[in-house]
C-alpha cells in the first residue's frame, strides 16, 4: 500500500513512517519540513496521488484554543478535500482520549478536527490516544524557571509514541473503522512524578517544584478528565521501564 502519513516527522509522525516502512508500505510524507504545507491544495494535492489510505497525525505547538482550532480547520479540511479528489480509500486521524470531556485549550482545536473526519465522505478510523510518555521530557523543557524545574501536576495514563505508530498503521491497513477503541499505556501516573523522573535521569538533582498551572485545560488534566475509559486498549512499556530504555 502506499500510505500517506501526514506530520511524518513529528514525535509520533516520524515513528508512524519508520511503521510502514518496516512493513512493507510505501510512506509518504506530509509536513513543511518535507515540503508540503497542509493548508495549501496544491501541494497537498500532488503529495496524496496514487496514495491508498492517509494518517493524520498532524499537530500544532500551542496551548491556545484559537490556534488549535484555526490550525485543524485549515489544515484537516484542505488534507480530508485533497483526499477526496485524490480517491483515498481510507483516512485515519489520530486523536486525543478525553477532548470531548475536556473541550480546551489545544484540545478545542482536536474537537473540531474530528468533526471535520466524521462529516466527511472519505471513509474513516478515529483513534484517541493518551499523552505519550515523551510527554514529560516536552513540558519539562518549556517549564524551566532559572535553575528551578517546574512540574505540572495532571493525572496522565501515558503511552509509548511507539506503540501509538504501531496502532496506527494496523487501523490503516484494516479499512475503517469509525471510532476505535481508546489506547493508552499500561498504568495511571501523575505528570509531575513523570517530570522529576525525567529530569533526573542523567543523575542530576534541579529543585522539581510541582505546580497547579492556571486554565481549563490543565484543570481538567488534574481532575482526570483525559484518562481512558473502560473498555480501552492498554499497550506497552510503563512510564518507569520506558524510560530506562532511553539510556
Amino acid at each position: 500500500m502506499k500510505i500517506a502519513v501526514a506530520g511524518g516527522t513529528g514525535t509520533v509522525g516520524r515513528l508512524v513512517v519508520e511503521r510502514v516502512r518496516a512493513a512493507g508500505h510505501e510512506p509518504v510524507v506530509l509536513s513543511r519540513a518535507a515540503g508540503v504545507d497542509l493548508r495549501d491544495r496544491a501541494a497537498t494535492d500532488r503529495a496524496l496521488v496514487g496514495v491508498d489510505a492517509l494518517i493524520d497525525a498532524a499537530s500544532v505547538g500551542t496551548t491556545r484554543a484559537a490556534t488549535s482550532t484555526e490550525f485543524f480547520h485549515a489544515a484537516s479540511g484542505t488534507l480530508l478535500a485533497a483526499a477526496r479528489a485524490a480517491g483515498v480509500a481510507h483516512a485515519v486521524l489520530l486523536s486525543i482520549v478525553g477532548i470531548d470531556r475536556n473541550p480546551n485549550g489545544y484540545y478545542a482545536g482536536k474537537v473540531v478536527q474530528e468533526e471535520l473526519f466524521e462529516r466527511g465522505t472519505v471513509p474513516w478510523t478515529i483513534l484517541r490516544a493518551t499523552q505519550f510518555h515523551e510527554f514529560a521530557g516536552q513540558v519539562a523543557s518549556q517549564a524551566r524557571l532559572g535553575p528551578l524545574q517546574l512540574a505540572p501536576r495532571a493525572r496522565v495514563q501515558p503511552v509509548a509514541a511507539a506503540e501509538v505508530a504501531a496502532r496506527l498503521v494496523a487501523l490503516a491497513v484494516s479499512g475503517p473503522q469509525g471510532r476505535a477503541a481508546d489506547f493508552a499505556g499500561p498504568r495511571e501516573e501523575r505528570l509531575e512524578r513523570m517530570i522529576r523522573a525525567w529530569v533526573r535521569r542523567d543523575g542530576s538533582r534541579p529543585p522539581v517544584i510541582p505546580v497547579a498551572i492556571p486554565g481549563a485545560q490543565m484543570r481538567g488534566m488534574r481532575a482526570g478528565l483525559n484518562l481512558p475509559a473502560a473498555g480501552a486498549t492498554l499497550a506497552g512499556p510503563t512510564f518507569d521501564d520506558w524510560l530506562a530504555a532511553q539510556g
